[in-house]
Order: C-alpha cells, then sequence, then structure tokens
C-alpha cells in the first residue's frame, strides 16, 4: 500500500514539475532595460484606443525566464464586455501551422518515419504534382515544400462550394479537393503561401501515426511540456477563459470554435492550418524549449540539431525565406520587427490576430495574443506586432 501511495505521489509530482510556467524575473536580472520595456504598454494601449483590438495579452520570454507577462483591455465587448487576463486562452489560428502541424511533422522525421524530400504521394495516394505544360512529365511535391510554402498549392479553396459539394464536416473532401485542384506553380521555383499545404502536412502526420493530428500534438508536444491550457477543439469547461472572435449573421460570436473556415467547417477543428487555442504561458513555455534545443523543465520535444534544421532557410530555398513551419524573412515576417537577427529569427502570425516571434541568437522571444477579429473582422495589426517587436528588441542590454 505504501509503495502505491509513493508511485501516485511520484506521479503527480512529475505532473507538476511539467506543468511548472516559467519562472519570472525582472527585466534587468535578464538583461533588459525595464523603461524601454515599458513602452510596449504604451504601444498596446493605443492600438486598443485606436480600435484595432478590444485586448490583448503579451509575454516576453528571455532564455528561459519570463521577463514580463500582461494583459490589456478586454477579451470580450460583444454580447457583454469582460476584462483581459494574462491567462487568457486564444484561437491562434495559423500560429497553429507551427506550434502544431509543423512540430509534429519534425518529430516523425527525427524518428526515421518520414524524410523531407519523401514524395507526397507516399504517404496521401493520388496526390498529384505539378504537370509541366512544357514536356508533359508531372513534377512531384515533397514534404519539404508544403512546410516551405513553395509547393504551388493556391493559397486556399472554396469553403462553402466544398460545404455544398461534399458536407460539414467532410475532412475527406477537402483531401480529395487538394490533391487534384491545380497547381500554379512548379515546386521550389516561388513563394506562395497557402493553408493547404498544412492540411496536407496534417493527412501525412495522420497516416504515419495512425492518430488524429489533435490527438498526436497533444500527446507528443502540449503534454510532454505541460502546456495545460493548449488543444485543438478545447472542452467546454475551457470555454469561460477564451477569448471569442468573429460576430456572426445570428448575432452569435465564435466561441471555442475555430474561426478559419476550412479548419471549422470540413475539418471539424482537427485541422493543419488552423485549430490550436494557447494562451501565453503555455506559449512562453514552448518559446523556452525551442531556444534551448528542444527542451525545458526536463522534458524534450525535438532534438537539438532538430531545431537547428526545422528553424533554418533550407539551402536553396534562401529566396523564399521560409524555413520548416516558421517565416524568417518572406514577406509575411514583418512581425519580426526590425531589429531582431535578420535572417535567424523565426516566428509566425495567426489571422486572429495572435504572433509568435523568437530571436534564437539573443534568446529573446514576443508572445502577443490579439483576437483583432472581435466583435468584426476590420482591422489589422501587422505594424503592431513590430512595433512591439521594435520595443522588446530595443529593450535588450545584453546578449
Amino acid at each position: 500500500m505504501k509503495k502505491l501511495f509513493l508511485l501516485v505521489f511520484a506521479g503527480l509530482f512529475s505532473t507538476l514539475v511539467i506543468a511548472q510556467p516559467l519562472h519570472k524575473v525582472s527585466p534587468k536580472e535578464a538583461g533588459m532595460d525595464k523603461e524601454r520595456l515599458s513602452k510596449v504598454d504604451e504601444i498596446i494601449e493605443k492600438s486598443i484606443e485606436n480600435g484595432e483590438i478590444p485586448g490583448a495579452v503579451l509575454a516576453v520570454v528571455r532564455g528561459d525566464k519570463m521577463v514580463y507577462l500582461k494583459s490589456y483591455g478586454n477579451k470580450s465587448v460583444y454580447p457583454k464586455v469582460e476584462k483581459m487576463d494574462v491567462n487568457t486562452v486564444f484561437d491562434m489560428a495559423s500560429v497553429s501551422k507551427s506550434v502544431g502541424t509543423a512540430l509534429s511533422v519534425m518529430q516523425l522525421v527525427e524518428q526515421g518515419k518520414l524524410r523531407l524530400t519523401d514524395n507526397v504521394s507516399m504517404y496521401i495516394p493520388g496526390f498529384k504534382g505539378f504537370g509541366n505544360p512544357e514536356n508533359g512529365k508531372d513534377v512531384a511535391i515533397r514534404v519539404v515544400d508544403l512546410l516551405t510554402h513553395s509547393s504551388g498549392l493556391p493559397p486556399y479553396a472554396p469553403a462553402a462550394e466544398l460545404v455544398e459539394k461534399y458536407g460539414s464536416p467532410s475532412p475527406e473532401g477537402l483531401l480529395e479537393y487538394i490533391s487534384n485542384c491545380k497547381r500554379d506553380f512548379a515546386p521550389t521555383t516561388k513563394f506562395q503561401y497557402s493553408c493547404l499545404n498544412f492540411i496536407t502536412l496534417q493527412h501525412i502526420v495522420q497516416n504515419i501515426s495512425g492518430m488524429t493530428l489533435a490527438e498526436y500534438a497533444k500527446k507528443n508536444v502540449f503534454d510532454v511540456l505541460g502546456m495545460d491550457h493548449t488543444c485543438y477543439n478545447p472542452p467546454k469547461e475551457l470555454y469561460k477563459m477564451i477569448a471569442p472572435t468573429e460576430k456572426q449573421a445570428d448575432g452569435s460570436v465564435i466561441l471555442g470554435k475555430v474561426h478559419d473556415p476550412l479548419a471549422r467547417l470540413l475539418n471539424d477543428g482537427n485541422s493543419g492550418n488552423a485549430g490550436v487555442f494557447s494562451n501565453a504561458n503555455d506559449l512562453a513555455v514552448l518559446a523556452a524549449a525551442l531556444m534551448n534545443g528542444g527542451e525545458y523543465n526536463g522534458k524534450r520535444i525535438l532534438g537539438a540539431l532538430t531545431v537547428e534544421t526545422m528553424t533554418r532557410v533550407p539551402l536553396g530555398l534562401e529566396h523564399i525565406g521560409r524555413s520548416l513551419g516558421w517565416d524568417n524573412y518572406s514577406p509575411y515576417a514583418s512581425n519580426n520587427g526590425n531589429l531582431f537577427h535578420p535572417t535567424k529569427t523565426f516566428g509566425h502570425t495567426g489571422y486572429t490576430g495572435t504572433s509568435f516571434v523568437v530571436d534564437p541568437v539573443s534568446k529573446t522571444a514576443v508572445i502577443l495574443l490579439a483576437n483583432r477579429v472581435h466583435p468584426e473582422d476590420k482591422h489589422s495589426v501587422v505594424r503592431l506586432r513590430a512595433l512591439v517587436a521594435n520595443a522588446v528588441a530595443g529593450a535588450v542590454t545584453c546578449k
């Protein structure tokens, strides 16, 4: 009986250790200037005042320490006003491509179950390549082409048409469309950001692992790092912590369901392009792990060389500016600001207003979470993200 008690206690203790958030330190202790860093408050509050966002949460990480964690404004303004707090959970939108799909793919790579240079058709039978009009030959699309948005797949799919054709949800119908739709150019020749790339990767993960992407990422990434408020299709008990997104025609707001139409209507929340819900504390832990070669608090999600490979723009794709699931310096990388490392900084943005940036050189991460599509989708946070990143980078006093 005593042995059983000790085993249960050890298990509970282990869980508590894993779920431990980052240790909070002062800016000075982390090599940052407090007054310079505080300029982020004015920047974010001005954005709220201008009506660009109802509210936000900002987390600044250096190494494995939390330097700044603050909430601003409201998480909801319709149908009722609710104040934002630092534990608010956000629809991460396309940040899901990095923190859910790409991390899962890279685990399969380092486990020897997948090669970056493998043709997609190896894992999705019937998946078409690019038909070269000059010689009629088929140019295969590879896994790396999907990860770097150089595959030639169209940016998006006609959600309403596909729902009418296949019903809702219909992940199989969506995959059929992606497998056969027109390719816009030969792989690796151009950059074109595409949600279809990552929905394809979702199916690769699922076909290899035998699990849904949501199940795989939760078990092998989120739970390992103790990211207790990170998941796809959040349970109802988490709804009270979630920031709502867009107001619908019937007067309701989307809450606890992913905003992206393909992810919500066709993939039922389990989607490679969007669907992850998370908060600043959880994402700070992930940032710390990535800055520490894939490990945090004794728990590892990736090997050190895997992280280095994943966050580096592949040779021959310098003109693309994307690493494996991350954005380094493509036209979409304005959230990196102007002061972090120009090629090694990596991150991703989400349509709903979320942003995740890591500079591995200065070991600084900026996590800015906002719900700009609430209650209406009519404002941009592109400039806000860059201003915040610059203020954080400008506060670094030593590397």
